[in-house]
């Protein structure tokens, strides 16, 4: 494999990873885990929203939630409203989407979920310029053959803990600099 290959697999892997975590299903349906987020110290907490305030579209889409809306936390309240909002704006093709990704998430085993939201957290920290290549980076990472996409995490994969930790210095020096990534010089690794 191309010392290129190697530095692309770096770069597209260190950026994908915890994008991964952010196609997320519909907010409607992830409620039960943003009513475990608990807000900053000094937050104010959030405001209830009343039933009532909702449009019946949203409503309907909520309708399981109705007879215990009122005893629900009011950051779940929110977390369902915004979530029924980005449902009724979503395409038909889009929902099926959600669905799918929202199915695929209950057949994860806790571990991975957890790790999952770990990795979204940490996401999250990150400051809206990293956050804005992760997400570059992910979608040229998409864009690659499926073939081609197996490879590169077959490689990461099999790379020690040093190489990948190598592989992702070495990305990092290259973006900044604003080059075309190469793969980081491969000093104790044997050739196969």
């Amino acid at each position: 494999m191309s010392n290129t290959t190697r530095a692309c697999v770096a770069l597209l892997l260190l950026a994908a990873a915890p994008a991964f975590a952010q196609q997320a299903p519909a907010v409607a349906q992830q409620a039960p885990a943003v009513a475990q987020q608990v807000p900053a110290a000094g937050a104010t907490p959030p405001a209830p929203v009343a039933w009532s305030s909702l449009a019946p579209e949203q409503q309907k889409v909520l309708s399981r939630f109705a007879a215990q809306w009122d005893s629900l936390p009011p950051a779940r309240q929110q977390a369902l409203a915004h979530g029924s909002d980005r449902w009724l704006g979503m395409s038909a093709e889009q929902r099926d989407k959600a669905r799918e990704r929202f199915s695929h998430w209950q057949s994860l085993p806790p571990e991975q979920r957890h790790a999952l939201r770990s990795r979204w957290q940490r996401f999250q920290e990150l400051p809206p310029n990293e956050q804005a290549r992760v997400r570059e980076n992910f979608h040229k990472f998409q864009q690659l053959p499926p073939a081609q996409r197996q490879m590169l995490r077959e490689q990461w994969h099999k790379a020690s803990p040093a190489e990948r930790q190598q592989m992702i210095e070495h990305a990092r020096e290259r973006g900044e600099k604003g080059q075309m990534p190469r793969a980081p010089p491969q000093a104790s690794r044997p050739h196969r």
